[in-house]
C-alpha cells in the first residue's frame, strides 16, 4: 500500500500568528463566533484533510492586550461543527489533570456517536500555576506526578468505552427486551488518583473509542505516547531533530508491544505563502512588523521561569537558565526554546520574532512549491508521518495552503484526492476499531 500523508488542521482563532488579529483582513472577534469556524472547517474538509484540531485549557490564556484571548469550549464547538460537516475528524483537547474520567469519556463518546465516528482527543497533563489555582490548588502538581495520573485515568476512559459490548443493545419489541444486562461490564476501578464503580451511560461508540492524540514531547511524555498514542503532535525546528524524535518515539512503540505504523508523528509547520519567495517573506515580514514586544519578553520570561525584567530586547538569554530537569512545567517546549536560541545564537527581540509565528513550531515562508518540497523532505526522510498545519493567518491561510499547496501534494501522490469509502478518524489514520478488552478472544 501506497503511504500517504496525513494533514490535521490546527485551528486557533485568527491565526497562529501573535499578531495576525491586527491585520485589516482579520475579525477581532471570531474567536467566538461559530460561522468563523464552521467556514474554516468546511475548507479543510475541501481540501481532504484527515481532521482538524482545537486547542485548549482551563486558564486564561495570555493577557487581553496581547491577542485574541479565551475559546469556546472544544468539545461544545465540535458538536457543533460535526453537524456543518460530513468527514473530517475532529479532535479537542482536554486534561487529565482537571476532568474526571467518567465525565470525559462520556463527553468524547457521546461526540463520536454524533459525528459518526469522527471524535479525537488530544491529552494532555496541564502544565502551568495559573490552571492549577482555578480548581483550589497552590501549585501544579509535578511533571511525573501528571503523566502518572493521565496514565491512570487514560485506563478508566478505556474501561469506561469498553464497558458496553458492541451488541447490548437488543431492541426485542415482541419479548420486551431492550438490552443484555449480562453484556455491561462496570470498570470497578480503585486505584490511586480515581475510584470508579459503574458503566458509562452511554452506549459503545462507532470507533470504539476516540483516536488518541497526545503532544508532549519530554521523557514523561514520549513514554506515556508510546504506550497510549495513535497520533503525536509534536514541534521540531530541523529535520535532523524530527528525525531523531520519529526514531525514538517508533523505537519506544515497538517495545512497549505495539506496532510502530499504529502511532503517527505530526509535526506542526506554520506555512506562510506567496506566489514569489519575495512575496512570502514579506507577508512574512508584514506579521513580524505587528509584534508587540514587551508582550513577547513576559511570555519568554514565564516559560523559562525567570522573575519579570530579566530579558533585554537586544542581548541573548541568560547563560544560567535552570536546566530542564528542574522545570516543572512545558518541559519539551522549554528545551526547544532554548535551543533554537542557543543554536542560532539569537537575541531576546530575534527570539521573540521566531516565536511569534508557532510559539516554537517550524515556521516557513515560501511559494506553495517551497512549502510542499519542505513537507514532502521530512515525510520522505523519516521525521514525519503527516503534518499538523498552522496557518499563521485564519482564514486566508488555510485558504492558501487548500488552493495552492494541496493540489502539489496530491499531483506528487502523496495525498488523497477524495475521502472516499473510509468514514471513521481511525479508518483514515489506517487504524482498526479497536476489540473491547472485556471479551475473550474465540478459541479455534
Amino acid at each position: 500500500m501506497t503511504r500517504r500523508l496525513h494533514l490535521n488542521a490546527f485551528l486557533m482563532n485568527t491565526g497562529h500568528h501573535e499578531a495576525s488579529w491586527r491585520l485589516p483582513e482579520s475579525d477581532p472577534f471570531a474567536h467566538v463566533e461559530l460561522d468563523h469556524y464552521v467556514r474554516l472547517a468546511r475548507i479543510a474538509e475541501r481540501g481532504t484533510f484527515d481532521s482538524l484540531f482545537l486547542a485548549d485549557g482551563p486558564q486564561l490564556w495570555s493577557n487581553l492586550a496581547q491577542r485574541p484571548a479565551g475559546a469556546l469550549e472544544p468539545l461544545t464547538l465540535l458538536t457543533a461543527l460535526a453537524t456543518a460537516t460530513e468527514h473530517i475528524g475532529l479532535i479537542a483537547t482536554a486534561s487529565t489533570s482537571y476532568n474526571s474520567p467518567y465525565n470525559l469519556a462520556r463527553k468524547f463518546a457521546s461526540l463520536d456517536i454524533i459525528s459518526g465516528g469522527r471524535a479525537g482527543w488530544n491529552i494532555v497533563t496541564t502544565a502551568g500555576a495559573e490552571a492549577a489555582r482555578n480548581f483550589g490548588l497552590e501549585h501544579e502538581p509535578a511533571h511525573a506526578e501528571r503523566y502518572a495520573r493521565a496514565a491512570e485515568f487514560l485506563d478508566v476512559a478505556l474501561k469506561l468505552w469498553d464497558s458496553w459490548e458492541d451488541d447490548a443493545v437488543v431492541a426485542d419489541k415482541a419479548a420486551g427486551v431492550w438490552g443484555d444486562d449480562g453484556k455491561i461490564h462496570p470498570p470497578r476501578h480503585k486505584g490511586t488518583y480515581f475510584s470508579v464503580e459503574g458503566a458509562l451511560n452511554v452506549p459503545r461508540s462507532p470507533q470504539g473509542y476516540p483516536l488518541l492524540v497526545q503532544a508532549g514531547s519530554s521523557e514523561d511524555g514520549r513514554a506515556f505516547a508510546a504506550r497510549y498514542a495513535e497520533a503525536v503532535f509534536t514541534a521540531q525546528q530541523t529535520i535532523e531533530d524530527a528525525q531523531a524524535f520519529y526514531a525514538d518515539l517508533k523505537s519506544r512503540t515497538r517495545a512497549a508491544g505495539r506496532d510502530p505504523e499504529q502511532i503517527k508523528v505530526l509535526p506542526g509547520i506554520v506555512p506562510v505563502l506567496g506566489s514569489t519567495q519575495a512575496e512570502a517573506r514579506a507577508n512574512e515580514q508584514l506579521l513580524q512588523d505587528h509584534i508587540v514586544h514587551r508582550h513577547g519578553v513576559a511570555n519568554l520570561e514565564r516559560l523559562l521561569q525567570l522573575p519579570a525584567g530579566t530579558l533585554e530586547l537586544d542581548a541573548r538569554l541568560p547563560a544560567d537558565l535552570p536546566p530542564e530537569e528542574a522545570v516543572e512545567g512545558a518541559k519539551s517546549r522549554y528545551t526547544l526554546v532554548v535551543e533554537l536560541a542557543r543554536r542560532e545564537r539569537l537575541t531576546v527581540r530575534q527570539l521573540i520574532g521566531r516565536l511569534g509565528g508557532g510559539r516554537g513550531h517550524l515556521t516557513f515562508a515560501g511559494t506553495p512549491e517551497q512549502v510542499a518540497d519542505r513537507i514532502e523532505s521530512w515525510f520522505t526522510r523519516g521525521a514525519a508521518d503527516g503534518f499538523n498545519i498552522m496557518p499563521a493567518v485564519l482564514p486566508s491561510g488555510l485558504d492558501a495552503f487548500v488552493d495552492h499547496v494541496v493540489p502539489i501534494l496530491r499531483a506528487r501522490g502523496l495525498f488523497r484526492t477524495e475521502y472516499g469509502s473510509r468514514r471513521t478518524l481511525r479508518e483514515r489514520y489506517g487504524l482498526p476499531r479497536p476489540a473491547n478488552q472485556y471479551l475473550q478472544p474465540a478459541l479455534v
